[in-house]
């Protein structure tokens, strides 16, 4: 990777560690830990959590915003159980994720066109509430209209409303990283 002094905005670390999930950054000592033992990273090589802290402290802000590396975390949080220094690596992503949003790197409808959210329709939607029974994290809501309505910002894509759905009224695409995985599995 080449890096010209165009691309290094020296203030994104101090960024990042100003969002809620990113405060933990600067604890990092780049021991490889969360590296070694993230199952996103053994699938994606490119996926490295090591390397997204480097490009972080580089301040290479808008490739990494810009980049679908930060949507590849899946948020199990195995990083977090051995960090010895308690960086909180899938808090990070979720603060790089949400400043790639608030900073139009993404929009609500990239999201949902690629996997990373699903999405309501409204015409089949009956607000029979099993999205929002189902939902572990309490994202689906149903809104003024009696219409159930997902936050694509908060959504995770798990899959647990669109199966659930008796209506089939919540579509979710397939993600790249799905597509990704499947090719990696079909290569071995």
């Amino acid at each position: 990777m080449t890096v010209t002094s165009k691309e290094i905005n020296s203030g994104f670390s101090d960024e990042v560690v100003s969002r809620p999930g990113g405060e933990h950054l600067n604890r990092c000592y780049s021991c490889g830990a969360c590296s070694g033992i993230c199952p996103v990273s053994q699938a994606i090589p490119d996926f490295d959590p090591r390397k997204i802290i480097h490009m972080i402290r580089m301040g290479l802000k808008d490739r990494l915003l810009s980049s679908e590396l930060i949507w590849f975390c899946s948020k199990c949080r195995s990083c977090v159980f051995v960090c010895p220094q308690d960086v909180r690596f899938a808090d990070i992503m979720t603060a790089l994720r949400t400043q790639a949003i608030d900073e139009d790197f993404v929009s609500d409808d990239d999201l949902v066109r690629t996997g990373k959210a699903a999405r309501v329709n409204r015409d089949l939607c009956v607000a029979c509430l099993t999205c929002v029974r189902v939902c572990p994290w309490q994202i689906p809501k149903i809104d003024e209209l009696g219409v159930a309505d997902i936050d694509p910002r908060t959504c995770r894509a798990c899959g647990i409303c669109p199966s659930e759905c008796p209506a089939g009224a919540i579509e979710l695409n397939q993600s790249e990283d799905e597509r990704l995985l499947a090719a990696a599995g079909s290569a071995k």
